[in-house]
């Protein structure tokens, strides 16, 4: 059988398949601590599946329109202007199933041939390949520990040309954890008010902010932007709800309408139920949200420091998201059993087999220096997980 050549072009998510590696060790009875997905372990709030609930009592299970219900559009509206100071109609509004289903969307509604898609580096391991597959061009700008995972508004202008149509800009990043402040994006924004394109602002860990960080966005930091910004969001990581599959997209009423027409040969509407629930989620009581963010911030400050104690390691005190990513570039060249740790996966691929510790390579993000570790798990395996890693590091000679 000969497969369309797109197929060809991509990879599979390298973060689901070490994910799903632990998982099948785990059920042979492997004890494997899982640093490898991006998905919170505490439940899904109690009032959220509780309006769940009530809308299969009610029978809200029957199609909606493309691009959502309007009550769901209308409490997205209102988290906009609340958290974030901006407005929106219904027509600039489109939700999807997730906000990778949201990004993928925007990709093929507004990336053809020849465009350009400017991309930091360290990136989100799907950014790439869904510029890709609607026929465009990456370019990335490479960042490091040094520049706190942040790109520069020099940088910014220097890789910009006439074909650039989009930046990808994700604050809090997944996966180094790094957040822009309002002067940085305000810098940032200077750029690229000289230039005509795109701004896509993936916000999905806005929630998830330490330190006493502020959330911004491009668009509210500079408010000139905010025709060409397109914000994306969703449900999953702030409260929980990633298996609910519901992100959304807000921006020019002109792009959201093609994306919504995309949607509509692609998967029609996100699921009313979960809909019901993302109501919930967004117009109801943030207490979950707030509890949540206290203990990923306890569980940052020990796997970050835990992590700098190990020799050879050093890792960015992240301000955002659930992620630490460590260097651990030091150690490679050294051996176990003859075996040389050259690269990421190398590294990955020795703490499976010998610590059975899953994590996910750096090279998955464009960064094979580091590795991404999510500490979305409780204490106790976070504990259990790092004496492993040090442990296996000390091994190394």
């Amino acid at each position: 059988m000969k497969l369309a050549d797109r197929v060809n072009k991509i990879q599979p998510s390298p973060t689901l398949a070490i994910d799903a590696k632990a998982k099948a060790l785990k059920a042979q009875g492997v004890d494997i601590v899982g640093f490898g997905a991006g998905e919170p372990d505490f439940d899904t709030p109690a009032n959220i599946k509780e309006a769940a609930k009530k809308a299969i009592d009610a029978g809200f299970t029957k199609y909606t329109p493309v691009g959502g219900t309007d009550e769901l559009k209308d409490a997205i509206i209102a988290k906009l202007q609340r958290d974030n100071g901006l407005s929106y109609e219904r027509g600039e509004i489109s939700v999807a199933c997730g906000a990778k289903h949201t990004l993928y969307n925007i990709s093929q509604a507004l990336i053809q041939e020849g465009d350009e898609v400017i991309i930091p580096a360290p990136y989100w391991v799907s950014y790439p390949d869904q510029v890709v597959l609607a026929g465009g061009k990456p370019v990335f700008i490479e960042t490091d520990q040094a520049s706190g995972f942040k790109i520069t508004p020099q940088q910014l202008e220097a890789v910009i040309t006439p074909n650039t149509k989009a930046l990808l800009l994700n604050s809090p990043c997944n996966p180094t954890g790094s957040a822009y402040s309002v002067e940085e994006l305000q810098a940032l924004g200077q750029v690229c008010l000289k230039h005509d394109f795109y701004i896509i602002s993936d916000d999905i860990y806005e929630k998830l902010v330490y330190d006493g960080l502020k959330f911004t966005n491009i668009a509210t930091a500079v408010p000139e932007l905010k025709p060409r910004v397109v914000v994306v969001n969703g449900v999953s990581k702030a409260y929980s709800m990633t298996g609910w599959r519901i992100g959304y997209a807000a921006g020019p009423k002109t792009l959201m309408d093609a994306i919504t027409k995309m949607q509509s040969q692609s998967t029609s509407n996100p699921t009313s139920i979960a809909q019901k629930a993302a109501v919930e989620a967004l117009n109801g009581p943030q207490d979950a949200v707030a509890a949540m963010v206290v203990e990923f911030e306890k569980r940052r400050t020990y796997i970050v420091d835990r992590l700098n104690a190990i020799p050879g390691v050093t890792c960015f005190r992240s301000t955002g998201a659930f992620y630490a990513f460590p260097d651990f570039s030091s150690i490679y060249g050294k051996s176990f059993e003859g075996k040389v740790i050259s690269n990421s996966t190398d590294f990955a691929a020795y703490l499976l087999e010998h610590a059975k510790v899953a994590l996910v390579p750096g090279i998955a993000f464009g960064a094979d220096k580091y590795a991404r570790l999510s500490y979305a798990t409780s204490m106790d395996n976070i504990k259990k997980g790092l004496d492993r890693i040090e442990e296996a590091v000390l091994n190394l000679k």
